[in-house]
């Protein structure tokens, strides 16, 4: 499988633009988000080669929020807790944010970070889970996995299984209800999170309640139509994927022995799962194999909401938190929270 050649320019045209791939012309951006795309320019990267992993993760380091940024005006309490790791590994370090004045153990948002499987650690991307905390009366536990290609599959979803499986042991401890534990992840971070949901699942695990996925990366073999589509387009394109999935499984990336704890799109068996939410931009990467997995999660008998935002490219609402299409989006999560801790 060919990368498509790489390009550090996002496009920011609303027109759909030529690809190298004639045959699957892109679909536009949103407006908004187009303009936004245009003033940061090459501030957003959409293609990362192996080389760029060093640069990644020092920029990645520099938006790591203080204790002072994540208590919120003491809201929260926050601790780091380092708990054992899987069989024979090192510890892992767990940031907990519990909310202060609670009465009643609070449910938990078990976040797992994103970056490719290459970057990031537990506290990048808290804020969106500490936003619904906040609304919503919730805890936070956010769990530090071990990064490819130093840690190669299975260390990061083993990670992840294993800081899940003491936060439900140790929820009297930590102050939280073990019986409510919702999964949150985006990008890599949602991959992992659905894979987690895979592992409970068939080892017998911890309960969980649901799993919010935003824009998962789901699909190690990259060849879908809107890989295609979006090479050196927007942010994280088809040679960014492929240099997070060879990170993450070497030369078995596209092979046929991939496994779905790895890569949750090679799951044969999606039943019993929890109920989860799905979103993705319409112009970005993991579309297709994202709208596939809600499909199948359907099929399967199971609950799952999609949304497709158009125009929204990958991490749309990150770049451009103020735009209307955002704003829904964010709205559309916190609405599908509620409906669940309500349901439950």
């Amino acid at each position: 499988m060919t990368a498509e050649p790489p390009s550090t320019r996002a496009q920011t045209s609303t027109a759909a633009p030529s690809t190298a791939d004639g045959a699957f012309p892109p679909p536009p951006f949103d407006p908004e988000l187009a303009a936004v795309l245009d003033l940061l320019g090459d501030q957003v990267q959409s293609s990362v080669s192996p080389e760029d992993i060093p640069a990644l993760r020092r920029t990645a380091s520099m938006y790591r929020p203080s204790d002072d940024e994540l208590d919120r005006g003491g809201l929260f309490e926050v601790e780091d807790v380092v708990v054992p790791g899987p069989a024979g590994s090192p510890g892992i370090s767990l940031l907990v944010c519990r909310p202060t004045g609670v009465t009643e153990p609070p449910p938990v948002i078990y976040h797992v970070h994103g970056g490719g499987m290459i970057t990031g650690d537990n506290r990048i991307g808290t804020n969106g889970a500490l936003d619904w905390a906040e609304e919503l009366g919730l805890a936070v536990v956010s769990v530090e996995y071990r990064l490819a290609p130093e840690h190669p599959h299975p260390a990061p979803v083993e990670d992840c299984y294993a800081g899940l499986v003491w936060t439900a042991e140790h929820a009297k401890d930590l102050g939280v209800d073990p019986s409510r534990i919702l999964l949150f992840g985006g990008s890599a971070g949602g991959g992992l999170a659905a894979a987690l949901a895979l592992l409970a699942r068939d080892r017998g695990g911890p309960e969980l309640i649901g799993q919010m996925l935003v824009s998962p990366m789901l699909d190690d073999r990259n060849d879908s139509v809107s890989a295609r589509q979006m090479a050196g387009l927007g942010a994280w394109d088809r040679t960014a994927n492929a240099t997070g999935w060879d990170a993450l499984l070497g030369a078995a990336r596209g092979g046929p022995d991939v496994s779905p704890y790895a890569a949750p799109a090679r799951a044969t068996d999606l039943s019993g799962l929890p109920p989860a939410f799905i979103d993705v931009g319409s112009a970005e990467t993991f579309r297709d194999e994202d709208v596939a997995y809600a499909s199948r999660l359907w099929q399967a008998g199971g609950r799952a909401e999609l949304h497709v935002w158009p125009g929204g490219c990958h991490g749309f609402e990150g770049f451009a938190p103020r735009i209307a299409l955002a704003q829904d989006a964010q709205a559309a999560r916190l609405r599908w929270l509620r409906r669940l801790l309500a349901a439950g």
